[in-house]
């Protein structure tokens, strides 16, 4: 009976185990949804949290500037007592000027670095030079500011004599080398995704390799390609340590890359540092630049997206 007994309970523990693991588990389950939900709607809430905030104040800038003068003003001078412009044109041209410098650095150099590391390197050679190459894009925007204004903008100057020394040419070189991992990492995913057979029956005709790369997975990879240069593009438009420190802060209408600019961005941060008392038209001003910045990240965004379905090839 005893036995029998000692049988029962240990039995019983078993039971009582399994039920308390039934039950973790089960509320595990319950638990692990219903907290990604909450970190869903937390992103959710955030970004329209930014939109009205971006909103309120763009619209209470509107009320004290026309929209038409903003849009179709060429001169940018907020600081100005006596008459004051607020035409945004030149912070757009600045803009501009630094993300197409930027994309004609870092589109071949990140294209060229894909091919690489998808057709021609070797597995022991891609573990090593990825890494390294995405060290790039760990290094503080800062960092990225000074060496533009103290190294490769006096570099430039023995070149181009007549470079000023605050110019729209150094920030965007150094921003197209800053974004060179995004559109290298990126192109060189979409291009190994590209099936393997597709690269041995184009090798099998006798193409060769560089042939291959160029005319095969470069074409059946173009959707992942194009996103990674307009995201890129994003990147860069928003960039702001590197233009405001290496650009200069001077409002140009203007697409001379010789020339001292200003961006959105840096703007942005010249009246963020205390150049305007709240509540005044140039506090509200940055608000609509912002708001004019977040339209275009977004647009591009959009663009990527839907290059990337638009063109995406299924395998």
């Amino acid at each position: 009976m005893e036995m029998k007994s000692e049988k029962k309970s240990v039995a019983a523990l078993i039971e009582e185990n399994k039920r308390k693991s039934k039950y973790k588990q089960g509320l595990v389950e319950k638990s692990v949804p219903l907290f990604l939900l909450v970190m869903a709607v937390i992103s959710v809430l955030t970004t329209i949290g930014i939109v009205i905030t971006l909103l309120v104040e763009t619209i209470t800038f509107f009320e004290r500037v026309h929209l038409i003068d903003f849009f179709t003003g060429k001169e940018w001078f907020p600081f100005f007592e006596a008459d004051p412009q607020y035409g945004i044109a030149p912070l757009i041209s600045g803009t501009l000027l630094v993300a197409v410098i930027a994309m004609v650095v870092a589109v071949p150099i990140g294209l060229a670095t894909a091919i690489f590391l998808s057709e021609y390197a070797s597995d022991k050679t891609r573990r090593i030079l990825k890494p390294i190459l995405e060290v790039l894009a760990g290094i503080p925007t800062i960092v990225y500011g000074f060496f533009a204004l103290t190294f490769v903008t006096p570099v430039l100057q023995k070149i181009v004599p007549d470079l000023n020394f605050f110019n729209a040419l150094s920030p965007g070189i150094v921003v197209g080398i800053m974004i060179i991992p995004m559109i290298a990492s990126l192109s060189e995913d979409a291009m190994s995704a590209v099936p393997r057979s597709m690269r041995e029956g184009a090798l099998a005709l006798g193409s060769t390799k560089l042939e291959v790369s160029l005319k095969v997975v470069l074409p059946a990879a173009l959707s992942g390609i194009v996103a990674a240069c307009v995201l890129g593009i994003s990147r860069a438009i928003g960039e702001t340590m590197i233009v405001t420190i290496a650009g200069g802060s001077m409002p140009n209408l203007t697409f001379d890359p010789t020339e001292t600019i200003q961006t959105m961005t840096a703007y942005i941060v010249q009246v963020s540092l205390g150049d305007a008392s709240y509540g005044s038209t140039i506090y509200y001003s940055i608000y609509a630049v912002g708001m004019a910045l977040f339209i275009f990240t977004l647009v591009m965004n959009l663009i990527a997206q839907w290059i990337s379905k638009r063109f995406r090839e299924e395998y």
